[in-house]
């Protein structure tokens, strides 16, 4: 097995850094499931997590904007309606999240012995 320098270990961690940075906290890649998931409206998102509040929901949409994440679009209708879609760029992400699930459940086999039951509201 060969040595890997400092700088190897850098310039490896460097991009799972920043991924992480993009994707860090309980609720971004959340948000990212539920528009996956066809939810587009601020309610219709705050509606689909639990325990997610509205101010949260809001600065973490603008942070998913900021990084191309989101696109938050504004329906010229009366009373104005807004949307947040995932953009090509989120897309990219869908199999991150997919080997993030698969992992997660195989986790709580190697860990409880057997699938847990997800509750509705859990």
């Amino acid at each position: 097995m060969e040595k890997h320098t400092h700088k190897d270990c850098i310039q490896a961690l460097k991009p799972v850094q920043d991924t992480l940075d993009v994707i860090n906290g309980k609720w971004k890649l959340q948000i990212i499931i539920s528009l996956n998931a066809g939810n587009k409206r601020f309610t219709e998102i705050e509606r689909s997590i639990p325990k997610l509040t509205s101010k949260v929901l809001a600065k973490e949409l603008k942070e998913l904007e900021q990084n191309n994440l989101v696109e938050r679009v504004v329906k010229d209708t009366y009373p104005v309606s807004i949307e947040y879609l995932p953009t090509e760029h989120t897309k990219t992400l869908f199999p991150v999240v997919e080997s993030l699930k698969h992992w997660g459940e195989n986790h709580r086999k190697h860990i409880f012995g057997a699938p847990t039951k997800v509750e509705k509201n859990e």
